[in-house]
């Protein structure tokens, strides 16, 4: 506990810490600041060291004031008030642009401290004064042509002096040390301002590719220069020694629509000067518009972070890539170095009633995002990656963390966009101090139209219960949760299936594997000990086939067309590039596989019907097939083609019944090597072979 301070805990209450608070309680307490006083009344006292005096008028927030009680003196800071309605009413200003913003004449700062006494600018070894607005925000304008320019803010704020970084930092020095002006005139590369994202129009549509920007271009084998970097996903028709495509023509040509990057923001954890030493995928967030230094090639330079960061999302338009961000708006790395920590302490964050952080995150802080002026910052934030980089969604972290009402500023905020704009995130129901009904979970789908969700429910139904290590589903566990596969396959929105998750198909995101946890494969070696390699491959083939084939938006893990293994490490976000990087070799060892999978894509894409963008449709043209259990069946009827999709997940051969006599062509199996226009049933009767996936077609008419 500080002692000998007074805290303004309300608007009119002061809290006052001390050890001799015995001592005066029979003395009036005053408050005194610029010449003003004003009396106050004790109203309670705890354990003899704390005590609470009450005021008849609002304090003086934001101010040097002292508390005068007998013969002693106690400064007075701002504590928990900035957490009450009160605060949020004087202080919020959503209109102000807050930053550093460049012209050539001159740079006009703006940062928001409402609690702080004094804040200057320190810039080029010099201050300049700032001017504070009645809503807390300190401005001023220094002339001349700052481009690249170091600057910080110097903070008077509860009884210290401290210098602090932009929150609002366009770019940074090396290792996150200043912050800096930057002209983002001179980051664009050429034809950047004139180049349009990749057609895109429903969320159904999109195929999302998950990728760690250092993983993907690390591996020697890779045939990549700028390996780890920004850069080294703007370089094509780079291939392995056998010729097999890598990197970014690779990507391209497997047919997915969206890449999702893990975090490209400014990140904790990896030197940028030595970034070779340590890894990290990125949810050690230390500035959010700013993006990673160690991903740069040139860490001294502060446009070339900005510069390259866009070259490589233009590189992925020009090659029918829509861009996903990874972002992190529940967390910062750590609380107390944060510059939303020093400016205004205690409101960025969320606090259990007795004062201690909120830890939903599990990494000891929990951003507030339902206050005014951190879902600004998360607004201009979004705001700023969609103008200046021009990306093409996001993904939120933990987005259950998150509120509802400021998901739902976002999702308005993007549709003001002539384009089709990406939300989905995480919606798990984490232990943050926000009321449930605020949080933007998952089950509230029906509060949340345009957002996805990342389906936990279809990945534990296929491989088993995430947090069970030997736990298996239905590609797995020879048909487990076979019941729950008429749902999963209808993307989670249907009513008549029972254990609806999602109001809409295009907000169910499917996938058995991504970043966090197990492989896939990892996972297999776990779960199915007994089985053979070769079985081992057929069945992820099932997992994976039915993620692809499912209504809904299907999601893909880097690798996991490969058979990806992290050997076995089910945390590897600082276990270095040997267990995290895209094995480029593996990729030419299994191109029968990755083959599959660019099938299965090409089918998706060709087919409307596997991408239905609403409940009553998929009530119409899905239907479920009666299959000797647990081999699973439905049928899809397009408006000149039924397609029948069959998954046997056991080792034993069944007979299979067809919707309806005639010939069947086979559009896919994970047994047929190549299908050719011989590959077809004359009938309605086959068989299914173990651990098979096939997709039959028939024409109409």
């Amino acid at each position: 506990m500080e002692k000998s301070v007074a805290w303004i805990d309300d608007v009119t209450r002061l809290t006052v810490n001390a050890d001799n608070i015995d001592a005066l309680l029979d003395k009036t307490p005053s408050l005194i600041w610029e010449g003003n006083k004003l009396r106050g009344r004790l109203e309670e006292t705890h354990l003899s060291h704390t005590a609470s005096i009450l005021f008849a008028e609002p304090l003086p927030v934001g101010k040097e004031a002292t508390l005068v009680w007998g013969d002693e003196h106690f400064p007075v800071f701002a504590g928990s008030v900035v957490r009450t309605d009160w605060f949020e009413d004087h202080f919020t200003d959503t209109h102000t642009a807050l930053g550093a913003h460049y012209s050539k004449d001159q740079t006009k700062f703006s940062v928001w401290a409402p609690t702080a006494s004094n804040v200057k600018l320190y810039l080029n070894n010099k201050y300049f004064e700032m001017k504070k607005s009645k809503k807390g925000v300190w401005f001023t304008a220094v002339k001349g042509d700052l481009n690249k320019v170091p600057y910080q803010y110097e903070v008077a704020i509860n009884g210290k002096v401290i210098k602090v970084n932009d929150p609002y930092a366009k770019s940074l020095t090396a290792n996150s040390k200043e912050s800096v002006v930057v002209n983002l005139n001179k980051t664009n590369p050429d034809h950047f301002t004139e180049h349009d994202s990749p057609d895109f129009t429903r969320a159904e549509d999109a195929i999302i590719y998950e990728l760690h920007i250092r993983d993907a271009t690390i591996d020697p084998a890779g045939g990549i220069k700028a390996r780890g970097k920004f850069k080294g996903l703007t370089e094509e028709h780079t291939v392995t020694k056998d010729n097999s495509l890598t990197g970014l023509s690779y990507i391209k040509e497997l047919g997915c629509s969206h890449v999702q990057l893990l975090p490209v923001n400014d990140f904790a954890r990896v030197d940028e000067r030595e970034p070779h030493m340590q890894y990290n995928w990125g949810y050690d967030p230390l500035y959010f518009q700013a993006p990673e230094g160690s991903y740069a090639t040139d860490v001294n330079n502060p446009l070339t972070r900005i510069r390259e960061c866009k070259e490589m999302i233009q590189s992925f338009h020009n090659n029918g890539l829509n861009v996903i961000l990874d972002v992190v708006y529940n967390h910062v790395f750590v609380k107390e170095d944060s510059p939303f920590h020093k400016l205004v302490p205690g409101y960025y964050f969320r606090y259990h009633g007795d004062g201690s952080p909120g830890n939903g995150t599990g990494v000891g802080n929990d951003l507030a995002t339902e206050r005014k002026m951190v879902r600004k910052f998360i607004l201009d934030s979004v705001a700023y990656w969609l103008d200046e980089y021009r990306v093409d969604g996001f993904r939120f972290d933990l987005m259950g963390a998150m509120d509802i009402a400021t998901m739902r500023e976002i999702r308005t905020l993007c549709n003001e966009y002539n384009q089709t704009i990406l939300l989905l995130g995480e919606g798990w129901d984490l232990d943050t101090p926000l009321h449930s009904e605020q949080k933007a979970t998952m089950d509230k789908s029906y509060h949340l139209p345009g957002v996805s969700f990342f389906n936990d429910f279809y990945r534990d139904s296929i491989k088993g219960q995430l947090f069970f290590m030997h736990d298996a589903g239905f590609a797995n566990g020879h048909g487990r949760f076979i019941e729950r596969l008429p749902q999963l396959v209808s993307g989670s929105c249907r009513d008549d299936f029972g254990d609806r998750k999602v109001e809409s198909p295009g907000q169910s995101v499917n996938y058995v594997e991504c970043h966090d946890n197990h492989t896939l494969w990892d996972r297999l070696q776990n779960t199915n000990e007994t089985e053979t390699e070769e079985e081992k491959k057929r069945i992820h083939q099932l997992a994976t086939g039915l993620t692809l084939l499912s209504q809904g938006i299907p999601f893909l893990h880097a690798g996991q067309e490969w058979f990806r293994t992290k050997k076995g490490d089910e945390n590897s976000y600082i276990s270095g590039d040997d267990i995290n990087k895209l094995d480029w070799t593996q990729r030419e060892a299994e191109k029968a596989n990755i083959q599959f999978i660019k099938s299965l894509i090409n089918i998706r894409r060709e087919y409307p019907v596997f991408r239905l963008d609403n409940k009553n449709d998929i009530q119409r043209r899905l239907h479920i097939l009666q299959s000797p259990a647990p081999v699973f069946g439905y049928l899809l009827l397009g408006d000149s083609e039924d397609i029948a999709v069959f998954i046997n997940p056991t080792k034993k051969r069944f007979p299979l019944y067809l919707p309806s006599p005639g010939r069947w062509d086979k559009l896919i199996s994970n047994h047929v090597a190549t299908v050719s226009s011989t590959s077809f049933i004359i009938g309605d009767h086959s068989e299914i072979e173990p651990y098979e996936l096939v997709v039959l077609k028939k024409a109409r008419g």
